[in-house]
């Protein structure tokens, strides 16, 4: 049988996501199948950003056998960070340091009505809120690795993955813009982010995962680079147009085969993505792989790791045009460095650690590899 099946569901509905069509799937797609399931659920329509945040604190998540969130990424993210959360709190863990995270007590449904919808396309292959849903009736469980992102005096958030640089501009200038259509909003600002497309100079530090030596040849070459000590930091500084770092393989539409294809849901590991500061021409080039079956990643200013840990430091630039050294210089002052984190914006002024912790979290869904590599057949035609 199904011995994951839920009986009682908390659900996030966030009626602001994408086109606002969040409510309307819940309600007209969602709904009607946990009721036929018999499932008992708890629905909280979000107001404001923070709010299912708030609500999970207070939350005696015992009454519940999961969380379900319907909406985009960034709700998603939210609702993640709040399971995670509580269950430190609940633990007495110090939540402004976590170096040992407690596990999230109980799984996390998650129902695509955004526009990227990355966890969604990565735990079912497709954004589809009725196979997204009939996963969490039938109890399909997927253990997920997770990354916590702090500064040397706080933690700032669980998360899957993230970008600085131009992943994080352009979504910090999409954010100016919430007036225009999603859509709109989000060409808008990659267009103008490419065309002032500037590199950020900062310090990356990070410690290669160790993999004993009996398992390399399952690997890739990147990881066999970082055999030797265990314990060993590396240390990258210069100019760098965008640095990802994802715990998870990060597929979407625009990226079939994922912004981090060489990275799985629960292998305990990161992929670290530095692209170098390039030509305008080349880092198109590069973005364009992403869509195509090529290796997106085959640039000599592109470079990737197979991390556990990194610490990224950026560094103020200087330089001699008045216009820019204003930007910058302002940028700093404010602690103006932006990150898009799982599709949220954070800005953050001092050097940021990510650590990834293997199988944190349990989400409602599948592991994509294990149905690419299934051979099942139906003879019923």
């Amino acid at each position: 049988g199904f011995q994951n099946r839920p009986k009682s569901l908390k659900v996030f509905v966030n009626p602001s996501s994408h086109k606002k069509e969040a409510t309307h799937v819940y309600y007209e797609q969602v709904a009607p199948i946990f009721k036929l399931a018999d499932i008992k659920t708890d629905v909280t329509v979000t107001e404001y950003e923070g709010h299912a945040l708030s609500v999970l604190k207070e939350c005696e998540l015992q009454a519940f056998d999961g969380v379900v969130c319907v909406g985009g990424d960034g709700s998603v993210s939210e609702v993640a960070h709040g399971l995670l959360l509580k269950a430190q709190i609940d633990a007495g863990k110090d939540t402004d340091y976590i170096p040992t995270p407690v596990k999230a007590p109980v799984p996390l449904g998650v129902i695509p009505a955004g526009t990227a919808n990355i966890l969604a396309h990565t735990l079912y292959g497709i954004k589809h809120a009725v196979t997204a849903t009939l996963h969490i009736v039938m109890g399909h469980i997927q253990p997920v690795d997770v990354c916590t992102f702090s500064t040397p005096s706080k933690l700032l958030r669980f998360g899957f993955s993230a970008m600085f640089g131009f992943g994080a501009r352009t979504l910090a200038l999409a954010e100016k813009h919430r007036w225009m259509p999603s859509n709109q909003r989000k060409d808008f600002a990659f267009i103008k982010t490419l065309a002032d497309l500037k590199p950020e100079e900062c310090e990356l530090s990070f410690l290669p995962l160790h993999i004993p030596q009996e398992d390399s040849h399952e690997n890739d070459r990147i990881t066999l680079l970082f055999l030797g000590s265990k314990d060993q930091w590396h240390k990258i500084q210069g100019h760098f147009l965008n640095v990802s770092i994802m715990a998870i393989p990060c597929l979407c539409s625009m990226a079939p085969r994922g912004l981090a294809p060489n990275t799985r849901l629960n292998n305990g590991s990161m992929a670290l993505i530095v692209v170098q500061n390039t030509s305008r021409t080349e880092f198109i080039k590069h973005l364009k792989r992403y869509a195509s079956i090529k290796n997106q990643f085959n640039f000599p200013f592109v470079e990737t790791y197979t991390v556990q840990e990194v610490k990224v430091q950026p560094r103020l630039k200087s330089g001699f045009d008045a216009k820019e050294n204003t930007y910058l210089n302002a940028a700093s002052a404010e602690g103006n460095y932006p990150w898009n984190i799982d599709g949220d914006l954070m800005k953050e002024a001092a050097e940021v650690h990510v650590r990834v912790h293997p199988r944190l979290i349990n989400l409602y869904g599948v592991n994509t590899d294990d149905l690419e590599c299934s051979q099942a057949t139906c003879n019923c035609i």
